[in-house]
């Protein structure tokens, strides 16, 4: 069997790297929200889950606040990927109760949805 061969556009994308951009991008307001006394003990699921790739689209600054997250993740001898801060980030808001997480997705301004405009012109 060959193995498939990517197209000529395929090969000529390079992957974007947005950690130039971390740095220079102001940080967010810290939201007052509501945290469980307890922490969230991690259940080990009993049966596997299908894992599921899908895309986002994030404001830069809170982009950066991903990046800040895993180097405070560091700090506490943790290293984290951006999926599992994501995946903390979704733990923490199903622990709250309605009235906590309805005040937090309203201090999330809404963004317009789908792909950002690239700068190149075709």
């Amino acid at each position: 069997m060959n193995a498939p061969v990517p197209s000529p556009a395929a090969r000529k994308r390079a992957p974007r790297s947005p950690r130039a951009k971390v740095a220079a991008v102001p940080a967010v307001p810290a939201v007052a929200v509501a945290v469980p006394a307890a922490p969230v003990e991690p259940v080990a699921p009993a049966v596997k889950y299908k894992l599921v790739r899908d895309s986002f689209t994030f404001p830069e600054n809170e982009y950066a606040q991903i990046a800040l997250l895993k180097n405070r993740a560091l700090t506490l001898a943790h290293h984290a990927k951006k999926s599992e801060v994501l995946r903390a980030g979704i733990a923490a808001l199903s622990a709250l109760s309605d009235e906590a997480l309805l005040a937090a997705l309203q201090a999330v301004t809404p963004i317009k949805t789908g792909r950002p405009k690239s700068g190149k012109k075709r």
